[in-house]
C-alpha cells in the first residue's frame, strides 16, 4: 500500500511515522512535509490547500490512500476532489468539515442531534455580543466562528477583554459565537468514521494555555498525554454513544457523510460532559500520545473508513504503555512568534530510549541547520510503564534541546501522574443526566 499524507505539522510527522509501521505499507509520502518527516519518508512539495495539487500529485504517484491531516486542506475541499478522482481518501468532505469551520455550524448540529454542549448565542453585532456576555457571565468564553489555529478562542474574567475578542471577530467575519463556560476536567477523543459507523481511538487530555498552570493566553496546545487514568468508567462508551454517533448519524441525514476523523473536545462537569468543540481532524497534540500507544496497524483502520468498513473492521490494540508529549515553542509565541534560530540538541534528545522528537515549525537553513519555523516547533513524545515514567523521560529529552527563547510548559501531565485530577461526581456516568443545555 502506498500512501499520501497532506500537510507539513507534528501531526502529519506522528501520522507518518505510524503508517510506516503497518506492514501493508510499501511507502510513504509526504506533502509538503518538514525537515523531520523528510528524515522517515519521501516529500514532495505541494500547497495543501490547492484541490486540483493535490489530486495531480496523488495521480502522478499512483497512491492507494490519502490521508489529509490539517483543517484548512480539508475546508477547502480537498477530500472532495481527491474523492471526485477515483482516490481512497481519510477525510471528510467541504461541508463535513464546516464542523471545525464554523462554530455557529457545529453548535446548529449538535442542537439537531442532541449532543450535549454548553449554551451559546452566536452574535452578528457587537452589541449582541455584548449582552451574550452579560446573559451568562464570567469567565467569558468568545470564539471566532472560522477556523484560527486553535488561537480563536478567548477565556477571561475580563468583559472588556472578551468584548474586544468578540469585536476583533466580527470585523473579519459576519458572526462570533459566545458560550456559556464549562468547568472540569477536558478530555479529547478522537473517532474514527466511516460515514456510517464510529469507532474510538483512546482518550488523551491537552494542555491549550502557554504557561504552567494554565496561565496565559490559549495555544493550539502545549503537551499531551494518554491514557487517563482518572477517567470514569464508561466515559468513551457514553460520549461515542451520546456525541460521535449522533453526528455521524446527523451529518448522514444531512447527505454530507463523515468519513475521517471527528475529534470531540469535552468537558467532564458537575452536570455531565459537554461538548466543547469539534475537530474534523487528528488533533495536535494528542495525536503525538494516541498513536504512540496504537498497535493495531494505523493505515489498515483508515482505509477502512475510507472504504465504509469501519462496522467489520474489528475492534483496535493498545499498548498497556503511558504516552507524554511536550510541544516547544518558539520566541514569542504564540502572539508573535520568532523564527530562524537553530535548534540544538534534536540528535541527542531522539536517541534516548522510548523518545520520539517530532517536527512541527521546522525548516533547513541555508547553512543546512534545522531553525525555527513557526510558533510550535517540535514535539517531544515520550511512552513508559505509567505516566510519571513516560513523563520524566520527555523531560529528559527536552532538557537536551535548545534554542535561542525556547519555551515550553513543565507541568504536562504532572497532576495525572500524582492522582490529583478531580472529576466532579455524576459528571460521565453512563445513563446519567442529558440535559443538553
Amino acid at each position: 500500500m502506498k500512501v499520501l499524507v497532506i500537510g507539513p505539522g507534528a501531526r502529519e510527522h506522528a501520522l507518518a511515522a505510524a503508517l510506516s509501521r503497518d506492514p501493508q505499507v510499501d511507502a510513504v509520502i509526504a506533502a509538503p512535509g518538514n525537515p523531520g518527516i523528510g528524515l522517515l519518508c519521501e516529500t514532495r512539495p505541494l500547497d495543501a490547500t490547492d484541490p486540483h495539487a493535490a489530486v495531480a500529485l496523488a495521480e502522478e504517484l499512483d497512491v492507494d490512500l490519502v490521508v489529509v491531516g490539517p483543517e484548512a486542506p480539508l475546508v477547502a475541499g480537498v477530500a472532495d476532489a481527491l474523492r471526485a478522482a477515483s482516490f481512497a481518501v481519510f477525510g471528510p468532505g467541504q461541508e463535513a468539515a464546516a464542523l471545525e469551520g464554523s462554530k455557529a455550524y457545529a453548535k446548529d448540529v449538535m442542537e439537531a442531534a442532541g449532543v450535549p454542549t454548553a449554551a451559546a448565542v452566536v452574535a452578528t453585532t457587537v452589541d449582541e455580543a455584548a449582552a451574550a456576555l452579560d446573559r451568562f457571565g464570567a469567565p467569558h468564553v468568545v470564539k471566532a466562528d472560522g477556523l484560527a489555529a486553535g488561537k480563536g478562542v478567548v477565556v477571561t474574567e475580563d468583559r472588556a477583554a472578551a468584548l474586544a475578542h468578540a469585536e476583533s471577530c466580527l470585523s473579519v467575519s459576519d458572526r462570533v459565537v459566545i458560550e456559556d463556560h464549562l468547568s472540569g476536567p477536558e478530555v479529547s477523543l478522537f473517532v474514527l468514521c466511516d460515514g456510517t459507523t464510529a469507532v474510538p481511538l483512546e482518550p488523551a487530555q491537552d494542555f491549550k494555555r502557554i504557561h504552567d498552570g494554565d496561565a496565559g493566553p490559549n495555544t493550539g496546545g502545549m503537551g499531551a498525554y494518554s491514557p487517563l487514568p482518572w477517567a470514569p468508567p464508561g466515559m468513551v462508551e457514553e460520549i461515542v454513544a451520546r456525541v460521535a454517533q449522533p453526528v455521524v448519524d446527523e451529518m448522514a441525514r444531512r447527505g454530507a457523510p463523515f468519513v475521517g476523523l471527528l475529534y470531540c473536545g469535552l468537558a467532564l462537569t458537575p452536570k455531565g460532559l459537554r461538548v466543547i468543540e469539534f475537530n474534523v481532524r487528528f488533533g495536535d497534540p494528542e495525536t503525538q500520545s494516541v498513536l504512540a500507544r496504537l498497535e493495531t496497524p494505523l493505515a489498515q483502520a483508515l482505509l477502512a473508513a475510507a472504504e465504509g468498513r469501519l462496522a467489520v473492521f474489528g475492534p483496535l490494540s493498545w499498548s498497556r504503555e503511558a504516552a507524554v508529549t511536550v510541544v516547544l515553542a518558539a520566541a514569542g509565541y504564540p502572539e508573535a512568534p520568532r523564527t530562524g534560530d537553530p535548534i540544538a540538541g534534536l540528535e541527542e534528545a531522539a536517541a534516548l530510549p522510548g523518545v520520539m522528537v517530532l517536527h512541527a515549525g521546522t525548516a533547513t537553513s541555508p547553512a543546512g541547520e534545522v531553525v525555527t519555523a513557526g510558533g510550535r516547533v517540535l514535539s517531544v513524545v515520550a511512552t513508559g510503564e505509567d505516566l510519571a515514567a513516560a513523563r520524566e523521560r520527555a523531560y529528559e529529552a527536552v532538557g537536551l534541546i535548545s534554542w535561542d527563547g525556547e519555551q515550553h510548559r513543565t507541568d504536562i501531565a504532572r497532576a495525572a501522574a500524582a492522582g490529583e485530577v478531580a472529576v466532579p461526581a455524576g459528571s460521565s456516568a453512563p445513563g446519567g443526566d442529558s440535559d443538553p443545555t
